[in-house]
């Protein structure tokens, strides 16, 4: 069962078309990672799923309801912004709890409610503080609470973690992912931090408004990424002589030759002949930076 399905989207702007057509599909419970550049249409993109901006053209399904059931389909799903829309003036429990009200929830279901968001965000220590005096990573944890107060089926994370430090971000990604395990609920996130989408369930890249790659982490690396080895000979001419004989692409740095491999498999047998020659070495593997900065930079399309 699919939590979001989107086919042949579409939106301009005017002459201007920053969404062309795409399509995709995310399964309840997953956790999906949607990529781009800045200005390559994730933005538009997802402003349309929440009901904030109208397509132009395509069909959108969110939890079972067509775009135009805007009501229910709010009450489905939970948005966290780049930016804050909390009151700087009001304590984290009423900007919570006020923001519930809007769901019209029974005073019971809304104290459950706060009860479920402050166990996974860690509340207890911040509830009572004007949301205005708060560090970054907690208004973070507050921002992402507000979301989840009428306990939505979907959450879409725009950017989430930007900006914060990295105790606070490795703690919010461990709220979240706990979150989605013990929920099923659908995570749909846009990041800058690569490593944060390497643990995605499926990643979906846009370039210029079109979809340019899609597949699960493991696929990506392995179609657009390149493991790569490092290596300090003892005697540096017979080792470039090596790479040159074998036609391995290399860059060497200050004596130290860094070499592109398929897969860390395929050292091996490099290191075993050159190993009388190696003083060190270091095997690195392809990583989702990789895998997106060889999609933006070299134009790859599927």
């Amino acid at each position: 069962m699919n939590s979001i399905e989107v086919n042949n989207l579409r939106k301009k702007y005017g002459n201007y078309e920053a969404v062309k057509g795409i399509s995709f599909s995310v399964k309840k419970g997953a956790l999906f990672a949607f990529l781009g550049t800045n200005g390559a249409g994730k933005s538009t993109t997802i402003e349309i799923l929440c009901t904030l901006t109208q397509k132009t053209a395509g069909e959108v399904t969110i939890a079972g309801q067509p775009l135009k059931n805007q009501d229910a389909i709010r009450k489905e799903i939970g948005v966290v912004f780049q930016q804050s829309i909390l009151d700087s003036q009001l304590s984290v429990y009423e900007n919570i709890m006020h923001r519930g009200n809007m769901y019209k929830l029974t005073k019971t279901t809304l104290q459950e409610n706060y009860a479920f968001v402050s166990h996974y965000l860690q509340l207890a220590d911040i509830e009572h503080k004007k949301y205005g005096c708060l560090s970054g990573g907690q208004k973070r944890r507050a921002d992402i609470a507000r979301a989840l107060i009428h306990k939505p089926s979907i959450l879409f994370l725009d950017e989430p973690t930007t900006g914060l430090d990295p105790q606070t971000r490795i703690f919010v990604w461990e709220a979240i992912k706990k979150l989605q395990q013990e929920t099923d609920m659908t995570i749909f996130l846009t990041t800058h931090y690569m490593e944060e989408a390497a643990v995605a369930d499926d990643i979906v890249i846009i370039k210029q408004g079109e979809i340019v790659a899609q597949g699960t982490p493991h696929a990506l690396k392995d179609q657009y990424a390149f493991d790569q080895m490092t290596l300090l000979f003892k005697d540096q001419t017979i080792g470039e002589q090596y790479l040159q004989n074998q036609n391995l692409t290399f860059q060497e740095k200050n004596g130290v030759y860094y070499v592109r491999i398929r897969s860390t498999i395929d050292a091996l047998h490099i290191l075993k002949e050159l190993e009388e020659n190696l003083a060190s070495f270091e095997v690195i593997k392809g990583s989702m930076d990789d895998v997106f900065m060889c999609i933006n930079e070299e134009g790859v399309a599927i």
